[in-house]
């Protein structure tokens, strides 16, 4: 199946590259970039000093890129800063417990704890010189120095310091609460001190031999040092941000350039212009255009489209799910190129497919619809003036030749030849003397329509006759749906008899009145409907005859027939499919297209008075009468048929009375 353009999701903003065709604009017609911005001047004047749009969306983007590089990157930072304050935190606390553990440490702890409880005793009494010289200042320094450490400090059960990197604090008071530590809590915090800002980690010591807490070891890293090596983390990832910046602001580039080659070098101004202007063109055509894409979805379609084929206003949906006749799908799914027409309702309509292809790719199908419905009427119409017109002159001619002739015996003389001459006129009737049996009908432009038809059938060769069962003493409410109907059927028939093996040719119709409904039986003499064929007769495109595709050619009309009874809650079916002659069978010549044989009854076909052999269609439409009263005095159905042809006429023509047309329906 051959369908629209795979990305084509949003017809209207959908603008094919320069020089390729887009859905309902033909390639010859399709602008290049520079023609469609000589087409929107005005938008050129407006967008003139300010920036372009291709600059506009690469520093758009670029912001976009470096917004977010520098939100992860501080994301980043920030993360990394608390990961390296936890991981200094945690060696601080290493160095300390590890001070802590110490056996010289924890026995000064205890000496200096226990020396408190005497007067005059205890660390803060204790000269600087003997505590710096001390195993504790000895061991935290040592700690110090190999863990590269910012301090590490002991004190007593009191918060006198017993070791610190500075002699002049020993024998002091801690800058910081001890009570967390002296309380057998490890405790962890980042304090500003006067070594600077630091990270600080806080253990309780021990006295040797029990759980007795006689002091506490801290433990500091400067978080300069924590800074210095976030700093020499942030440096690494900034390379890769910088180089996902370039990359960003590339990508951004081409993605700029793509976009300028993609809009034809259009501005936002143009590019809403040309889309108005399009869509203002889809909409406002006389023509219906429907575009599906290679997936069998709708992406385009007007107005106009949607009011011939009775679809949804809405793209998007499957071409199989909008209810459209066999013919229209048909027609999309095999694109010819050629017009062809079909009957959707009451409506005529002229269907041109094409393939629409791109670089060699299929991008779908374009569908254009054109309403011939008044095109085909005015044409029957036509048909049957034509009709009319070609008996009158042929009426002049005869009555011309009359004429002369009564003007010959006049001047010679001959009087009683004259006499007996007009008279002989007046008894066989004049060529234009009206069709036997119309006087069923009492509706004019019927009467009117009956004849013109029996004028082309005569041309055509053709005998075209009036049931005995016709009664119609309503008017018409509905010509042209009756016309429409009741002429395709005749056309019909008139063809087949014309040319079966029948003869003579004849075609008879039967016209009755049931209230508001008119029933319509036609029948023909030709060679019927292959009976393998009689479900298909009424399907778009189906005929026997030659151009059954063309614009204004045949395999419309009786599915237009069947469409327009249908809506009127009607029907026209195939009451017998006929079929060619049998050799021997039945009485050839006048006799032939009546039936030969007995029917059950007894009586032949020709006192039936049936036109057999050929197709017989019938036609009901309801809504389509007036319901009236025959005046008073006019011919009941069946009389003046028998009149007409009891007299030798037929179908406005002389002709020698036959048994076989002698017949006396008194039907009322």
């Amino acid at each position: 199946m051959r369908f629209f353009g795979p990305s084509a999701r949003k017809p209207a903003a959908r603008i094919p590259a320069a020089g390729k065709a887009a859905p309902g604009i033909p390639a010859a017609g399709m602008p290049s970039a520079r023609r469609l911005s000589a087409r929107l001047p005005s938008a050129r004047l407006r967008i003139r000093g300010r920036v372009r749009l291709r600059t506009q969306v690469l520093l758009l983007q670029c912001a976009v890129v470096a917004v977010t590089l520098a939100t992860a990157f501080g994301a980043f930072a920030y993360s990394n800063e608390h990961r390296l304050v936890s991981e200094y935190q945690l060696r601080a606390l290493a160095v300390a417990r590890t001070v802590a553990a110490q056996p010289a440490v924890r026995r000064g702890a205890a000496q200096y704890s226990a020396a408190n409880s005497r007067p005059g005793g205890g660390a803060a009494s204790t000269p600087r010189a003997t505590l710096a010289a001390g195993p504790v200042q000895t061991a935290a320094e040592a700690a110090r120095t190999r863990t590269g450490s910012l301090f590490v400090v002991v004190t007593d059960d009191r918060g006198i310091r017993l070791a610190h990197p500075q002699r002049a604090q020993l024998g002091r008071m801690v800058s910081t609460d001890p009570s967390g530590a002296l309380s057998g809590r490890e405790v962890l915090a980042r304090d500003h001190a006067h070594l600077g800002d630091e990270v600080v980690a806080k253990v309780p010591v021990y006295a040797p031999g029990s759980h007795r807490v006689v002091g506490e070891a801290n433990a500091g890293v400067a978080v300069s040092d924590v800074r210095a090596q976030l700093i020499r983390v942030l440096l690494g990832g900034l390379g890769w941000l910088v180089a996902a910046l370039l990359l960003g602001v590339g990508a951004s580039a081409l993605l700029a350039r793509r976009w300028k080659r993609l809009t034809l070098g259009l501005e936002l101004e143009e590019l809403a212009g040309l889309v108005q202007e399009q869509e203002a063109v889809l909409h406002g055509i006389g023509e219906g255009v429907l575009a599906v894409d290679n997936a069998g979805t709708v992406t385009v379609v007007n107005d106009e489209a949607r009011r011939l084929l009775a679809i949804p206003a809405r793209p998007g949906r499957s071409v199989e799910s909008l209810g459209l006749t066999p013919r229209v799908l048909e027609t999309i799914r095999t694109p010819v190129g050629n017009p062809v027409m079909a009957a959707v309702g009451e409506r005529v309509l002229v269907l041109s497919a094409r393939p629409v292809e791109r670089d060699g790719q299929d991008l779908g199908t374009l569908l254009t619809v054109q309403d011939r419905t008044d095109v085909e009427s005015l044409t029957r119409q036509l048909d049957a003036v034509q009709a009319m017109s070609s008996a009158l002159r042929a009426q002049r001619h005869e009555f011309a030749n009359r004429l002369h002739v009564v003007s010959a015996l006049v001047h010679g003389g001959h009087l009683a030849e004259t006499t007996e001459y007009i008279g002989t006129l007046l008894g066989t009737g004049p060529l234009g003397e009206a069709l036997p049996g119309i006087d069923a009908v009492r509706d004019s432009y019927v009467q009117a329509f009956l004849s013109a038809k029996a004028a082309q059938a005569r041309e055509s060769g053709v005998t075209l006759v009036i049931g005995g069962a016709t009664w119609a003493d309503g008017t018409v409410t509905a010509p042209v749906d009756v016309t429409t109907v009741f002429g395709n059927l005749v056309d019909n028939a008139i063809d087949a008899a014309r040319h079966g093996a029948r003869t003579p040719s004849l075609v008879e119709v039967e016209l009755m009145a049931e209230g508001t409904t008119l029933l319509i039986t036609v029948a023909d003499t030709g060679d019927g409907i292959p009976p393998g064929a009689a479900d298909d007769v009424f399907r778009e495109g189906m005929s026997t005859k030659d151009h059954t595709s063309a614009v204004g050619g045949r395999g419309i009309g009786l599915a237009l027939a069947r469409q327009i009874a249908r809506v009127r809650g009607g029907d026209v079916h195939l009451a017998e499919h006929g079929g060619p002659p049998e050799p021997e069978a039945g009485r050839r010549g006048p006799s032939g297209p009546y039936e030969a044989t007995a029917s059950a009854s007894g009586q032949s076909g020709a006192e039936q008075g049936r036109v057999s052999g050929g197709a017989v269609f019938v036609a009901r439409l309801p809504g389509v009468m007036e319901p009236g009263v025959m005046e008073p005095g006019a011919t009941g159905p069946g009389t003046a048929v028998a009149e007409a042809v009891g007299a030798g006429t037929v179908v406005a023509g002389t002709v020698e009375q036959e048994p076989w047309m002698r017949q006396a329906d008194d039907r009322t």
